[in-house]
């Protein structure tokens, strides 16, 4: 399946940045079979892919408050397996709380493609969701896991890493184009 991109081959997508830029509406719980269908959909999408830590409902058209991400083993980058155990779906999630100290680092996103970005993120939040059968659970996340999840959340918000970086950083010779979306050139 495609992913949603704020922009590509140097051209705004205006119908994609839309969607993205839009606060997802949240899946009825108990699940009924569209919210089933559609974190099926996702969580296929991520199982097919190698080049990503999570990925958002958003990402791929589909603007509801579903995520999955990998919950280890972030150097390997071989797909992850469905029904494997080696990643996580938070429906209608919500942080209820953040802890530690905040940590600034550099991120990409499959949405934001050339770009990367500084971003300060918390290292521990607690998260209450359903998982992907609408059970209810709530869970902490730590270290770069919170960061990935996060990340994720953001886009349920309509939020990206241009929104939250300090610094982003693109290639030198696509600068024009960056130049004019980041500085107004």
């Amino acid at each position: 399946m495609k992913t949603w991109k704020l922009w590509e081959n140097e051209k705004i997508n205006e119908e994609e940045s839309r969607l993205l830029r839009r606060h997802a509406d949240e899946i009825p719980i108990p699940l009924d079979e569209e919210g089933k269908r559609d974190i099926e959909i996702l969580v296929d999408t991520f199982t097919g892919r190698d080049d990503a830590a999570g990925l958002a409902a958003p990402q791929i058209g589909i603007s509801k408050r579903v995520v999955v991400f990998k919950n280890g083993n972030f150097s390997d980058k071989t797909p992850v397996k469905k029904g494997g155990g080696n990643y996580d779906v938070l429906v209608n999630p919500r942080i209820t709380q953040i802890r530690g100290d905040k940590e600034k680092m550099q991120e990409a996103c499959l949405s934001c493609p050339d770009i990367s970005a500084d971003v300060v993120r918390a290292t521990s939040i607690k998260v209450k969701a359903y998982d992907e059968k609408g059970n209810k659970i709530n869970k902490r996340y730590t270290g770069f896991l919170a960061r990935v999840v996060q990340h994720e959340l953001d886009h349920l918000d309509g939020k990206l890493i241009v929104d939250r970086g300090t610094t982003i950083y693109f290639p030198k010779e696509k600068s024009q184009f960056f130049d004019k979306i980041f500085k107004g050139e």
